[in-house]
């Protein structure tokens, strides 16, 4: 009844045959950043996380994850490690795996390292596969600050040009202003 048995109970093995895990993308939020269809979008776009677009973005997109949505519209070069394009894309995508859905409109060449592309997908371009699409990309500049200079009032006196800004203003120009 409470006795041992003689013979060790087998351990159980992983299958050989099965593939080994897959590093997964570290997520650093769960929710994605959302561009949503009342928004316009002029610039370029860089996030450490997922986007998901609704809306129409005029410029470039870097992020880990992308969503392009149904009625999304892009006209810039898409670059993710994972892209799913549902929506309209006038620009190139770099990703390491593209999924072109059913109901997109992709015009632009596609450089990536899988790529899965549904019925009814439409894309014009060229497509190649490399083992890193984002190693040559461009790198993801700053953008460059607007000088906080303005062009000048334009003078309400004849014959007196105003100061630049920033200049002060001299002691007999301030005399004579009313």
């Amino acid at each position: 009844m409470f006795s041992k048995s003689k013979e060790p109970e087998p351990i159980p093995q992983a299958s050989p045959t099965a593939p080994p895990p897959q590093p997964r993308r570290v997520k650093t939020n769960d929710v994605p950043s959302v561009i949503s269809a009342e928004l316009i979008v002029k610039g370029t776009l860089i996030s450490a996380g997922d986007v998901q677009v609704e809306g129409k973005i005029d410029g470039d997109i870097r992020a880990a994850g992308l969503v392009i949505g149904e009625k999304a519209i892009v006209v810039g070069d898409l670059y993710a490690d994972e892209a799913v394009v549902r929506g309209r894309v006038e620009g190139s995508v770099r990703a390491r795996r593209v999924q072109l859905c059913a109901t997109c409109h992709v015009e632009g060449n596609i450089l990536h390292e899988a790529l899965s592309v549904e019925s009814g997908a439409f894309f014009e371009g060229n497509c190649r596969h490399t083992d890193n699409p984002l190693a040559d990309a461009p790198e993801a500049q700053p953008p460059m600050p607007k000088s906080n200079r303005q062009a000048p009032a334009p003078s309400s006196r004849p014959g007196h040009a105003p100061a630049a800004v920033g200049e002060p203003i001299p002691a007999a120009a301030k005399a004579a202003t009313p």
